[in-house]
This record gives structure tokens, C-alpha cells and sequence, in this order.
């Protein structure tokens, strides 16, 4: 009730907007502000319409804005819910676009890089290339139900893929058309802090915090085909790893 109270104390004092934008703005600012938190279910419109003496609706309509933004999500038979915090399993090697889909999520990417070149110093101590041989580069934002997830940078040893315009929506699967997919790799995480471009690109606040996975994978031949830093958003990921004891 509490929580109720301040979602229509905050919609009282919101002004100039049509009334489907402002309760979207404060269910929005209540689930950022974690009053909502992930998982919680929402009320139901007819509450929420009667609450705020407004029209199911207009309620209708601002849910549906924010299932779309990836805030909330509908699950058939029980109602709508905070949308969770993804778990991205660090001792499985699978790429963003498979982790979403596994989850039933909507997955695109905006590309900020996408070509050919020759291989920097650090690209060749990663990927253990010669100079001056080829790379492809491939710089993007990840997104998961419209909303930005992540950011990934890849480098890619030059034969493993014919054209930068191979890659669509999913690297791995470019790579494994090509048998030169990863099958296994090391990967190092550390927490980061987002810099003022990172946090602009992610629609973030800038020096919010982020988990930076570093990959370096490898094919079934034995050689490394993928150098990746993917800078994970801090609020929306947990990570975790199935341990074993040796015998």
C-alpha cells in the first residue's frame, strides 16, 4: 500500500503531459528507484485506474509502453511483473543473442563498427597474429526487449569470415557457417565504473557501475578466432558459475 501511495502522490504532482505518460513516468521512476523490484508483480489496471481516477485505459496503454521498453513483462495467467535481472552463466560459452533468446527475449543490435582492417598490437597478442595480418571488427549496443543491455567489441581473426557483411544479428552463428566458431575460451571479469560515452550509449547515468567480461576464444583446431570485451550493465545482470570439487 505504501508503495501505492507514492506511485499516486508522484502522479499528482506530474503536469503537462497526456495522463498515459505521466503514469508511465512514475511507474518507470518507481521501478528504478527499485519501490518496484525485479520480479514484483504490478498492480492490476482496475486498481491502479481507480487509484489514480483515471481510465483502465490509459493505465492499459503506459503498461504497454513499458513492457515494450523491457521494464515490465506480462506472463500469461499470472499478470504483469517487474522484469527481472538477467543471469548470464560465466562457465557456459554462449553469445548475447543465445542467453536472450533462451530467456524469450527480443534481441537487436546497433552497429557503431563493423569492417575490415589490419590487426593493432593488441588485437595481435590476443589473437596471436602476425603484424599486418587482417582482422574484423565489430563494435555494437546490445539490446534485449528495446532496451540497451550491453556494450561488445570483437575482434576477429581475418580467416575466419570471408566479409564484415557476414555478420547480422549473431557473430557465433556467422562463425560457425564458417567452422570457426569458438568451442572453448578464457574469459576474465572485473567490475568497471561506465565512462560518459559508454553511459550515454546505454542510457544510463555516467560512472554507473558494470561487469566487463574479457574473452579470448578458441576453435577445435586449437587457434584463436575471437578477442571480445562486452561491458555488462551492472543492474541488470547476475553472474554465475557452476563449481565442482576435484576428487
Amino acid at each position: 500500500m505504501e508503495v501505492l501511495n507514492r506511485l499516486k502522490a508522484n502522479f499528482n504532482t506530474t503536469e503537462g503531459k497526456p495522463l498515459y505518460q505521466r503514469l508511465k513516468r512514475v511507474m518507470r521512476e518507481s521501478i528504478e528507484s527499485q519501490d518496484w523490484e525485479p520480479d514484483d508483480p504490478v498492480p492490476s489496471e482496475r486498481d491502479i485506474a481507480e487509484l489514480l481516477d483515471i481510465s483502465r485505459v490509459t493505465v492499459r496503454k503506459a503498461i504497454d509502453g513499458l513492457v515494450e521498453d523491457g521494464l515490465l513483462v506480462r506472463k500469461r495467467g499470472s499478470g504483469t511483473f517487474v522484469a527481472g535481472r538477467v543471469e548470464k552463466n560465466f562457465a557456459t560459452l554462449t553469445s548475447f543473442t543465445e542467453d536472450m533468446a533462451a530467456r524469450g527475449r527480443k534481441v537487436h543490435s546497433n552497429w557503431l563498427v563493423r569492417e575490415s582492417g589490419l590487426v593493432t598490437p593488441e588485437e595481435s597478442l590476443s589473437l596471436s597474429l602476425s603484424p599486418g595480418s587482417a582482422v574484423f571488427r565489430f563494435h555494437r549496443i546490445r539490446y534485449a526487449d528495446n532496451v540497451a543491455m550491453a556494450l561488445e567489441y570483437s575482434s576477429i581473426a581475418g580467416q575466419c569470415l570471408v566479409s564484415h557483411e557476414q555478420v547480422e544479428d549473431s557473430l557465433y552463428e556467422a562463425l560457425r557457417a564458417r567452422k570457426h566458431n569458438p568451442v572453448r575460451a578464457l574469459q576474465r571479469l572485473r567490475a568497471v565504473l561506465f565512462s560518459d560515452n559508454q553511459a550515454e550509449l546505454l542510457d544510463i547515468d555516467p560512472g554507473s557501475p558494470g561487469l566487463l567480461i574479457e574473452r579470448i576464444g578458441y576453435s577445435a583446431a586449437g587457434a584463436a578466432v575471437e578477442w571480445t570485451r562486452s561491458y555488462y550493465r551492472g543492474d541488470a545482470y547476475d553472474f554465475v558459475a557452476e563449481l565442482n570439487l576435484g576428487n
